[in-house]
């Protein structure tokens, strides 16, 4: 393929779905707005309205009409992460196509790992103190399984709503869980899929990552972080994939921006675990 047949649009779209693909906390998130996105410095409204209050009917009584109060938030596109290589024309020869597709996978899910890991930051950050659980130490697969209900209940203590409840796991915890009959024997354990989803159990979608934060305890614990699609909104949008000829070398350039920002909206709706494996 030669550059004058480079389309823009074809390989961005080509590159967001290798990204998004790759995604697995940044994929838990409420994303109902990444279409507003155009640059860097974009700013997305967030409206919310009040929780209605319930009243007590009683025959031939007025009952009380309350104003709907909204509310609005706004989520700054404030991260913008880019790749650029060469492909030099003595080493392209005739597979200049193939050498891209395989650029772009690759840009697409190391774009991905650090918007996963700066994700996963806030998520963190936002976990209210009562819904830390201290610092664990899990050494047999029936306390990896007994720690996931453990976040179950905190949620369930917060009134958390079950539906799009999930929790993602470091690669030493799920082995654990995975040797744990509970788990096994409900037979959702099925193989990585789609951003990293290796299952259900206790009532969570459960997603799998090397990118879990460090737990606040003194120890060397990885968070495992639980909560609800709706606690946290992410928007990211692929701006710009762009090839040119280098001035001063017979090689083409490929570069590309990637912008997004997040925002935890609900923190109530998170709860953690920091966790060591022994």
């Amino acid at each position: 393929m030669a550059l004058v047949n480079f389309r823009p649009e074809v390989w961005s779209a080509e590159l967001i779905v290798q990204l998004r693909s790759a995604l697995v906390y940044s994929a838990l998130t409420n994303r109902d707005y990444e279409g507003q996105i155009e640059q860097i410095g974009d700013t997305v409204h967030l409206p919310s309205v009040a929780d209605p209050t319930i009243g007590t009917y009683t025959a031939h009584n007025d009952i009380t009409v309350e104003d709907i109060d909204d509310s609005e938030s706004t989520l700054t596109i404030d991260q913008a992460k880019y790749f650029a290589f060469e492909v030099d024309d003595l080493e392209k020869r005739q597979i200049w196509g193939n050498i891209l597709t395989e650029q772009m996978a690759t840009a697409g899910f190391r774009l991905a790992d650090i918007a996963d890991t700066y994700v996963a930051g806030l998520m963190s950050a936002a976990v209210p103190g009562g819904h830390q659980i201290t610092e664990t130490t899990i050494t047999d697969p029936a306390e990896a399984y007994e720690l996931l209900v453990e976040l179950a209940v905190t949620l369930d203590e917060a009134n958390v709503p079950s539906d799009g409840r999930w929790a993602v796991l470091t690669p030493a915890f799920h082995g654990q869980l995975q040797l744990d009959n509970r788990f096994v024997g409900a037979g959702t354990q099925n193989a990585v899929k789609e951003n990293g989803i290796v299952g259900q159990a206790a009532g969570f979608t459960l997603g799998l990552s090397n990118k879990a934060p460090d737990g606040p305890g003194a120890g060397a614990g990885k968070q495992i972080l639980a909560g609800r699609n709706k606690a946290t909104t992410f928007a990211d949008a692929i701006v710009k994939t762009e090839a040119q000829r280098m001035e001063k070398r017979f090689a083409d350039l490929v570069k590309g921006l990637h912008v997004y920002g997040s925002k935890v909206i609900y923190p109530e709706q998170l709860a953690a675990a920091d966790v060591i494996v022994g």
